[in-house]
């Protein structure tokens, strides 16, 4: 039996592991590991790739980067996230406001320590990093549609930097990003929907405040039939191995999406569209593997 002293410690760190949601950091440093080795360099050898020590700085400097960045966002939305996520805003509140604005410091100290160990470019992007993300918290989360388009080319920045590290810029490359960020972009929007009640409580300017449910529907609407776009372009146009039957799955799901989404009302129904797009977005990651099968299995066994 754990004591007293023990549960509550146990409890706090659960807490913290929530404030920066461990397993979305989790999943983001695997997809830069397997983009790195399935699509960046898929010459080099898997060892070359794997012990490859910027590689490895650079994925913990995001990753340091990304957990201050939800410690940062989860301070300015504390009292909005009581209405918003009453369960988990109570777990979160088990570590206090100044031992998450310490962590967050020491974070992106870390972080930054980590990058000067790469180079000086790499110190800026991960500064510009840390300040657009606090930034993006403080103000721009604020204003209607900017917000969004920030969150979600923030969201994808981590691969950035990796493409940037490898030179490798070919035009399936930025289809995919294109692909991603399209999905990124809608999901926002959904969780705008999702999440009214805090917002209008805390007087945030997000697009269905403004513009009513209508409208936000619309444009979400629109982002996922632009989404298809990448999605056939990289089915009929580009090599992804069997990574095409991702994407006919994705495109089957999109279509379930837009048909839920016309007819969603209430808090829960953008909750099942929120998760639709996380399932497409995560199965993404491990959707790599099929690009090139011959490869993934020479590079296990």
């Amino acid at each position: 039996m754990l004591s007293r002293k023990n549960k509550l410690l146990l409890f706090k760190l659960l807490s913290l592991f929530s404030v920066v949601r461990g397993y979305n950091i989790l999943v983001i440093t695997f997809a830069q590991y397997l983009t790195s080795i399935f699509i960046l360099s898929p010459d080099l050898p898997l060892k070359e790739v794997v012990l490859d020590i910027n590689l490895f700085l650079i994925v913990t400097a995001s990753a340091l980067v990304i957990a201050s960045g939800y410690i940062i966002n989860n301070f300015y939305d504390a009292e909005k996230d009581l209405i918003n996520k009453p369960t988990k805003s109570m777990l979160d509140r088990l570590v206090s406001q100044r031992f998450k604005l310490t962590t967050y410091f020491i974070l992106n100290f870390l972080s930054v320590l980590a990058a000067s160990y790469i180079s000086f470019r790499a110190v800026l992007f991960f500064s510009a990093y840390i300040f657009g993300i606090w930034f993006y918290s403080h103000k721009l989360k604020r204003i209607p549609f900017l917000g969004n388009l920030v969150s979600a080319s923030l969201a994808i920045a981590p691969f950035f930097v990796v493409f940037v590290y490898y030179q490798n810029f070919e035009t399936v490359i930025f289809v995919h990003a294109l692909f991603l960020f399209l999905l990124i972009l809608a999901r926002e929007i959904i969780k705008d929907l999702e999440n009214m009640a805090g917002d209008m409580a805390q007087n945030y300017k997000t697009i269905p405040i403004i513009y009513g449910n209508k409208v936000s529907k619309g444009i979400i609407a629109l982002l996922i039939l632009l989404t298809l776009v990448p999605a056939i372009l990289l089915i009929k146009i580009f090599d992804v191995g069997y990574m095409y039957l991702y994407f006919w799955i994705c495109i089957v799901l999109l279509g379930i999406f837009m048909l839920l989404l016309w007819k969603s009302e209430k808090k829960k129904h953008y909750v099942w569209l929120h998760n639709i797009l996380k399932f497409i977005i995560v199965g993404g990651v491990f959707s790599i593997l099929l690009i090139d099968v011959d490869l993934v299995l020479n590079r296990i066994f």
